[in-house]
């Protein structure tokens, strides 16, 4: 990766480090989710309005490394209007594009391409990927019809 492109993907992900989208919990939700990342520490809870088939609204508080903040922040700008099928396709991708795995990035989700510098760090990974197996573990519990229990997702 060259130099500017390093610095570029720096600068996204101190942007939704220092001004973290979805941080706001929400009032009335569907799901909630927990999820815990073992090996670094983090601690992410996650709050999800569903409308019909449509992920509403989004909270993700998370406690944790700037990675891991900045990957849930970009979670919640990016699912926040998306369908429950189209917010765990684009979580699969990201888990693909953090394994190392070729991936076309849509145009309307080039923050996500700044994750992208996460695989030079192999101990970061799971802190970028927490905040998405939440949503994947939660959006499963709700299509199962047990969201409102909430579990906790684990990266381990």
């Amino acid at each position: 990766m060259n130099e500017q492109l390093d610095d570029m993907y720096r600068e996204v992900i101190l942007d939704h480090y220092r001004a973290p989208r979805g941080s706001v919990p929400l009032q009335m939700f569907d799901i909630t989710n927990d999820g815990r990342n073992p090996s670094c520490g983090d601690e992410l809870e996650m709050q999800v309005k569903v409308n019909g088939n449509t992920v509403e609204d989004i909270h993700v508080g998370c406690k944790g490394c700037a990675i891991s903040i900045a990957s849930g922040s970009m979670l919640a700008e990016i699912v926040k209007g998306k369908s429950i099928e189209e917010a765990k396709r684009i979580a699969q991708l990201v888990r693909s594009l953090l394994k190392g795995e070729e991936v076309d990035i849509p145009d309307d989700m080039e923050d996500i391409d700044a994750l992208q510098g996460v695989k030079q760090f192999p101990v970061r990974i799971k802190c970028a990927l927490l905040a998405w197996v939440t949503l994947i573990q939660g959006l499963d519990n709700y299509e199962n019809g047990h969201a409102a229990q909430g579990t906790t997702a684990t990266t381990e």
